[in-house]
């Protein structure tokens, strides 16, 4: 059974920084695509940054200078360092893992960050 546990949100204030986690199991992590998704009220789930199991990353415009994506796959961890966050990046974020074979992936429950003042 598939299993993606995402942890790290909060309340900060503006200019602040998070680091959010997403632990997985029931799945060869290693040779999956990982990647971090947002949603905010009254909007659609839009990417932040995907981390394929090879190849470059890619992030969202409004992250490519203020976070960064990372993966252990020893730990089966994925992690989103954010920096410089502002009120905009209040979201509920989600992690979500993509197979190799281009079947559906699966997605965490996700963690809320409320940037605030």
């Amino acid at each position: 059974q598939v299993q993606l546990v995402e942890s790290g949100g909060g309340l900060v204030q503006p200019g602040e920084s998070l680091r959010l986690s997403c632990v997985g199991s029931g799945f060869l992590f290693g040779i999956y695509g990982m990647g971090w998704y947002r949603q905010a009220p009254g909007k659609q789930r839009e990417l932040v940054a995907v981390m394929p199991e090879s190849g470059p990353v890619k992030y969202a415009d409004f992250a490519k200078s203020r976070f960064i994506i990372s993966r252990d796959n020893v730990k089966r961890t994925l992690y989103l360092n954010m920096t410089a966050l502002q009120p905009e990046d209040t979201a509920v974020y989600y992690c979500k893992a993509d197979p190799p074979n281009l079947k559906p992936g699966y997605w965490g429950q996700g963690t809320q960050v409320t940037v605030s003042s």
